[in-house]
């Protein structure tokens, strides 16, 4: 019988079989030894670059007058170790899938597909967090980055979740967008580039024209990186966490439920073989 993937009976939702993609994308990711090694030696190259450049800045006075030196060059190294975690396309399965047709198989199965992808997206990722262990053992021990308050780094945490939840949700329409049109490597570049630009991973956004911040602030990029970011720095004070989280919690509401809309719509385009 042919049915659209949409109109199949949706299954009862278990754990077990999300735990169990999530391990296997751990032991997946396992396998790539060397990158365990390339990744921490890209880690120190980086943040040693961006600390002779903020360095070389400071001294002719081409700085933010709201981060001493210190702190900026702190801000760097929390951001490139972030970037361990947030850099990763948490759901470029689908778009692989849709572009081989492996995907109409996941829809004969009894899963929720997009729980599928968020639980081997989530192995991925937790795979690379154990990175952080020892690249932050590195940027305090080589780099001396400034630790703050208990507080401000459990504030920061729960910052740093919602970003990795706007960066989720981002990458899911981006990588839903291949129900339409198989190649989107073009637009995948733009995103990167404006989250480059606009998200605080590299240049804090204090740095730019004052015109511009309210603008910029508002763009669901700046919740990724930027938000956590000068909440660990100290430029985001505990009187503006409520509105800061706030503004990444709404982002992550809005791209949920355009993720929702999108992913309806693009699985009846797909048609399965099943009863």
């Amino acid at each position: 019988m042919i049915g659209t993937a949409e109109g199949r009976r949706r299954p009862r939702f278990r754990l077990e079989p999300y735990v169990e993609f999530a391990r296997t994308a751990m032991a997946r990711e396992a396998t790539y030894r060397f990158d365990v090694f390339t990744t921490i030696g890209s880690f120190v190259v980086r943040v040693y670059l961006l600390r002779m450049v903020w360095t070389a800045l400071y001294a002719h006075n081409a700085a933010p007058h709201e981060l001493s030196r210190h702190a900026i060059i702190t801000y760097s190294a929390v951001a490139l170790l972030m970037g361990i975690v947030m850099d990763i396309d948490q759901t470029r399965a689908l778009k692989d899938k849709l572009h081989d047709g492996s995907i109409a198989t996941d829809f004969l199965k009894p899963i929720i597909v997009p729980f599928y992808f968020f639980a081997d997206g989530t192995g991925e990722v937790l795979f690379h967090a154990v990175l952080l262990i020892p690249a932050t053992l590195i940027a305090l021990l080589i780099f001396h980055i400034i630790v703050p308050a208990p507080a401000v780094l459990a504030a920061f945490a729960l910052s740093f979740f919602l970003g990795y939840m706007v960066g989720f949700f981002l990458n899911f329409l981006l990588n839903c967008s291949a129900f339409w049109t198989l190649e989107i490597s073009a637009v995948q570049l733009i995103v990167t580039w404006l989250t480059d630009l606009f998200g605080g991973e590299l240049i804090p956004l204090i740095l730019f024209p004052a015109f511009l911040q309210n603008f910029i602030y508002a763009l669901p990029f700046a919740a990724m990186f930027s938000t956590p970011l000068l909440i660990y720095v100290g430029v985001i004070p505990p009187s503006r966490y409520l509105e800061s989280m706030g503004l990444q919690l709404v982002w992550i509401v809005v791209l949920a439920l355009v993720s929702t809309v999108m992913w309806r719509a693009g699985s009846r385009r797909i048609v399965v073989q099943g009863g």
